[in-house]
């Protein structure tokens, strides 16, 4: 596969992670995929137990099998009925899910001397940080965090003198997200990125955007709001964690974060890849009995 500028050492893409998109999406075109752009799913459509398609903007297209990379949540709770799904509303509200987050995208109209591509702001406690996104959820008292400057390391993802700067904090999922929460955090970074750097910074802003649990459920359908799809607990493992196929629609099947092997990049891509396979043996198998 052909990741146009990816340095594999430290998985950073030059021009940033959009180029890893940008590159697959090349690459799934040259095998003959089709995107469908602006268009969200409003029904997985069957006859009887068997998949027939699927609607968008009202509009039907037909299909022999879906895979279903959606918010596993919001695909069975908006796009099936009842009777079709593998899971009950009370089996999600009883999982541990992992952190969403709050994150910043800034601009500053000046250089930062004193800062590397990937800063970890972990000097707070750790458990205590933990605790108030699984055990006792909240807005954290002394938030850990991650900054990211790729801007020391590709002059393409900002203008010549300025920096590029990304913040992210883990909280819980699900919490109340407004204006107010978002600024009362972005102070405590900026302050703490200021006196790690020994220069002044908000002053510099010239581009700040915010994005946090709303953001996530309005743009993803994530459930609760969440980052990092359900937490690597015992009991939310392997074969314990939620099916690839569907148990009641034949030729309907799951991607994602949310099913096996579980969260980030890297795993969800494994997933698809299951998904695939899952897909090619079943309708193969049909197509032999035809015969």
């Amino acid at each position: 596969m052909n990741y146009a500028g990816l340095k594999l050492g430290t998985w950073y893409p030059e021009g940033g992670f959009g180029k890893v998109i940008s590159s697959m999406s090349q690459l799934a075109k040259q095998h003959g995929a089709i995107f469908h752009l602006n268009s969200p799913v409003e029904e997985i459509l069957h006859q009887g137990k068997r998949i027939t398609g699927i609607r968008v903007n009202g509009n039907v297209i037909p299909y022999d099998a879906v895979v279903a990379s959606s918010d596993y949540h919001h695909t069975e709770n908006s796009l099936l009925k009842t009777e079709d799904r593998n899971y009950s509303e009370s089996y999600w509200d009883n999982r541990t899910f992992a952190p969403s987050c709050l994150v910043f995208y800034v601009g500053l109209r000046k250089k930062i001397g004193r800062i590397n591509h990937h800063t970890l702001f972990f000097e707070a406690d750790l458990l205590q940080h933990s605790r108030e996104i699984y055990k006792n959820p909240k807005w954290p008292s002394n938030p850990l965090f991650y900054v990211c400057c790729p801007s020391q390391s590709d002059g393409g993802v900002a203008p010549e003198g300025h920096e590029n700067l990304f913040f992210l904090m883990p909280i819980a999922p699900n919490l109340p997200d407004g204006e107010d929460y978002r600024e009362q955090y972005f102070e405590i970074m900026m302050q703490r990125l200021e006196q790690h750097v020994g220069e002044p910074l908000n002053a510099f802003i010239d581009y700040k955007k915010s994005y946090c649990v709303t953001d996530f459920k309005s743009d993803y359908n994530a459930y609760k709001g969440n980052a990092y799809g359900l937490a690597n607990t015992l009991l939310q493992t392997a074969n314990l964690k939620p099916k690839i196929k569907n148990q009641k629609i034949k030729h309907l099947f799951y991607a994602g974060q949310l099913t096996v092997p579980g969260p980030g990049v890297p795993p969800s891509l494994i997933s698809g890849k299951l998904a695939a396979q899952q897909v090619i043996h079943h309708l193969k198998k049909d197509h032999e009995a035809v015969i």
